[in-house]
């Protein structure tokens, strides 16, 4: 039986030589992944469950990133809640103050996860991880405790998107456009409960940077999951840095999709998310004049090098616009020591930004910008749902870090390109 990169993952994992879309399988887990939301969660479902221990403590990963450092009594609590049964469990990838990330950021860069994975994880955008060819998914908090205390999980088999890329993105256009403008074509249940599969002679033109945040936002469009081939790019990320020995699948030529999508890259220009909806796209020749109150540059999903580099390109020797308020959060320790030892951090802060310790913070509303009544932020993260980053009010535009970083110079959506 043919089938597509996804199924032939979860086949392997489930111990069967073929499976089929709407099949249900058990599968075994590489991972476990939770945060300091959900994990206290999950904690408490082992606990009413009479489970004290785990099935792998190095098949675990707990990441304190949504409201750390911790922001109120409560989540200082939640923390320290996940941190003793880190400790009491033995977990090898207890990740806090001091050694996090924002977990889809620090997992790969840490080689935790890896090609031919099979992951869960509670938090929605663990998707991110079919970046490295593996498949990756969010769950609730009570299948992330029956993860932990069996190493399986269930899944039905999705059926599956093939998005064909071709030719290559031109200055400015990052991965973040790919997304937007995919999600803006089929729109956010456009791939409901589907696997998002990419291939074609563009994925060669897309860094792992660009991939993962493609990956990261498949939630977005209401995939299952979001997933690469694995070739050169993926291999010279991985080798080294992979704690575990990877596998690598590959779809089969006649396996079946549901749709193909077809995407050139040269063609794609910025593109920005108006609220309160993902799908809610226009290029940024479409935009018009929308004044700006606030502009953050991070998260899961744009806090990576590659961003922090572009943020840094456009805003060298310029300042933030009169009242608006530039928040650039690193995603990893490791990347905000880069943008120390480059010379970014100095940028921008010379520029009038303010740059933050890891944190998930102000993408989910938790801390570190929370917008006011009547303001609107230029946002590099993934959700601009109503009420996102603060009051009900406020409104959220979805867009690249080159986009983010030009808007915070003008105080207005703006093109980098023009600048």
């Amino acid at each position: 039986m043919s089938m597509t990169m996804t199924q032939k993952i979860l086949a392997s994992h489930a111990g069967l030589e073929s499976v089929c879309a709407g099949q249900l399988i058990e599968a075994k887990l590489d991972l476990v992944l939770g945060n300091d939301v959900t994990s206290p969660v999950a904690i408490n479902e082992m606990n009413k469950f009479g489970k004290t221990s785990v099935f792998d403590k190095t098949r675990i990963a707990l990441v304190m990133d949504h409201f750390t450092p911790n922001k109120d009594i409560q989540s200082a609590m939640n923390c320290k809640q996940v941190r003793e049964f880190a400790a009491k469990n033995d977990i090898l990838h207890y990740y806090d103050v001091g050694n996090m990330g924002i977990e889809h950021a620090l997992l790969p860069e840490k080689g935790i996860v890896t090609c031919g994975d099979c992951v869960i994880g509670a938090d929605s955008h663990t998707c991110t991880y079919g970046a490295l060819g593996a498949f990756s998914t969010g769950v609730g908090s009570t299948d992330m405790a029956a993860g932990m205390i069996t190493g399986k999980a269930w899944f039905k088999v999705p059926s599956a998107i093939k998005v064909v890329l071709t030719g290559e993105k031109r200055k400015y256009v990052s991965g973040k456009d790919v997304i937007l403008h995919l999600i803006g074509k089929i729109g956010v249940d456009g791939a409901l409960y589907k696997s998002l599969e990419f291939c074609g002679d563009g994925v060669k033109n897309l860094s792992m940077d660009d991939r993962l945040c493609i990956c990261n936002m498949a939630i977005e469009c209401g995939a299952k999951n979001g997933i690469f081939p694995v070739d050169e790019t993926t291999l010279e990320y991985v080798n080294g840095r992979s704690l575990r020995e990877y596998k690598i699948y590959e779809a089969d030529e006649d396996a079946e999709y549901d749709e193909v999508v077809e995407i050139n890259l040269s063609e794609l220009k910025s593109t920005v998310a108006f609220p309160h909806l993902p799908e809610n796209t226009k290029t940024i020749d479409e935009v018009g004049e929308i004044k700006i109150d606030q502009v953050v540059i991070g998260s899961c999903t744009n806090g990576r090098m590659e961003d922090m580099r572009t943020a840094a390109e456009i805003l060298k020797g310029k300042k933030v616009a009169k009242n608006v308020r530039a928040i650039i959060i690193p995603a990893t320790q490791k990347i905000y020591l880069d943008c120390i030892k480059e010379g970014l951090t100095e940028i921008f802060v010379e520029a009038g930004c303010v740059v933050s310790t890891p944190t998930c913070g102000p993408c989910l509303g938790g801390h570190m910008g929370i917008l006011a009544k009547g303001e609107r932020a230029v946002s590099t993260s993934n959700r601009n749902f109503v009420g996102r980053m603060g009051h009900v009010e406020s409104e959220i535009y979805l867009a690249s870090p080159a986009v983010a970083a030009a808007s915070a110079v003008t105080g207005y959506v703006s093109d980098p390109a023009k600048l």
